[in-house]
């Protein structure tokens, strides 16, 4: 059996529980920017875990304000990140792969700042090797670009990787990469 080279963890709904976070930061940018409340229970069901570009319209964000909507997101995203839940049990295996040799990667369609504000938040920033965020590749998830540019990173075969998803858009990106032995984890 190949040796695992290389874990791969998307953030958002597997690694932390950020669907508060999230909300709380898009509900007040789109008050402040389009005076208009949004539902909670719509965000968590039809928002959550996708790229911004595709959920915002559903929100009721027009074209021209979509880019404002999300650069007031990141900078609220601070002040909710007492909102978020760490998933202790995936951070345990990321954790004990780590010890074994094992490179990490954070793979999300979030941005680089709120990424790396979570991960500074919890203490777990020094423990992923690389982060693959909304700026680091052209396509969001669905598409694979973000699980292809950190195998390339690390020379990583498919079979020598797994991947911890949550989402069906999440595992959607990750079966383009599957070949062989590779796993994907819905976490």
């Amino acid at each position: 059996m190949t040796k695992i080279k290389l874990a791969m963890f998307d953030l958002d709904g597997t690694l932390y529980d950020t669907s508060m976070s999230n909300f709380y930061s898009y509900k007040e940018a789109i008050f402040r920017l389009c005076g208009h409340e949004i539902d909670k229970s719509f965000f968590v069901e039809k928002c959550f875990s996708r790229n911004y570009k595709s959920f915002l319209p559903d929100l009721g964000v027009g074209e021209n304000d979509i880019k404002a909507v999300h650069d007031m997101k990141i900078e609220l995203y601070n002040s909710f990140l007492d909102t978020i839940t760490v998933n202790e049990k995936l951070i345990h295996i990321a954790r004990l792969l780590k010890a074994d040799g094992v490179s990490l990667a954070v793979v999300t369609t979030g941005s680089a700042v709120n990424t790396r504000q979570i991960l500074d938040h919890f203490g777990h920033r020094d423990l992923f090797d690389l982060l693959v965020t909304q700026e680091t590749v052209c396509a969001a998830k669905p598409d694979p670009a973000g699980y292809i540019y950190a195998m390339d990173h690390f020379k990583a075969d498919p079979d020598e990787c797994i991947i911890f998803e949550d989402s069906e858009v999440g595992i959607e990106s990750a079966l383009p990469c599957k070949t062989g032995l590779m796993k994907i984890m819905k976490f």
